[in-house]
């Protein structure tokens, strides 16, 4: 799976520059709605964004699953008592019957499950196993004009599929926020894609339409749309 690849092989450079990511992270932990939880799953954990943020919140979680597909990911994710790391792919129920129904006080995720190859799959997997669920999603409108530039469509899901989706199986508020990242040049854009492991379908361009897309780009910036949730089960 290509985007296994991408996240494992720039696994170092993705947490040094995954500046949006993080915002992106910081924010949904403001959304919590407790200062305690029993135990909690963050699915696509990665290096450990959303742990390190609810240690700076003096969030406590008594039992921390850190589940991602990143072998690579996981050996930069912290490592404490309460925390487990289960190197699996979320896109594979099989990997959630082993919970029981209301196992967790928390199931969270933040900028991963835009990259799920089946969210209705995902969510009927998750949905019985906690009443307390908050997401964040990169957004199809991420990347909108590069998008525009290059013709090409996004690998990742509208805001209006995402909703769909989620309307089968919770309860939901949402809150949509856009961000801009400033570059010096088109060339130091795409090399920021490139080591975030986070392609946008850039990586499918041959070097032609790459030299075009360095011409005609017309920002001097990164466009990301965050669709944030929270949510209790139907």
């Amino acid at each position: 799976m290509k985007i296994v690849r991408e996240f494992s092989r720039f696994a170092d450079e993705y947490t040094k520059h995954n500046i949006i990511q993080s915002k992106v992270a910081s924010h949904l932990i403001e959304m919590l709605s407790k200062n305690h939880y029993r135990k909690a799953l963050d699915l696509g954990s990665g290096s450990g964004s959303i742990y390190e943020k609810l240690i700076k919140s003096s969030i406590k979680i008594d039992d921390f699953i850190a589940f991602d597909f990143s072998k690579n990911m996981l050996d930069l994710h912290p490592s404490y008592p309460n925390i487990s790391k289960i190197c699996a792919d979320f896109n594979d129920e099989k990997n959630f019957i082993s919970y029981n129904d209301n196992e967790f006080n928390l199931i969270i995720s933040s900028s991963a499950l835009q990259w799920s190859s089946d969210l209705d799959s995902i969510f009927a997997s998750i949905s019985h196993l906690s009443n307390e669920y908050y997401f964040s999603f990169f957004t199809s409108n991420t990347f909108k004009t590069l998008h525009k530039t290059a013709s090409i469509e996004s690998p990742i899901y509208s805001k209006e599929i995402i909703l769909k989706a989620l309307n089968k199986y919770f309860l939901y508020e949402f809150e949509v926020i856009s961000y801009r990242l400033d570059f010096t040049s088109v060339h130091e854009m795409l090399r920021y894609i490139k080591r975030t492991g986070v392609s946008g379908g850039v990586g499918k361009l041959n070097y032609k339409e790459i030299k075009n897309l360095m011409k005609n780009y017309p920002l001097e910036y990164l466009e990301f749309e965050a669709l944030f949730i929270k949510a209790v089960k139907k």
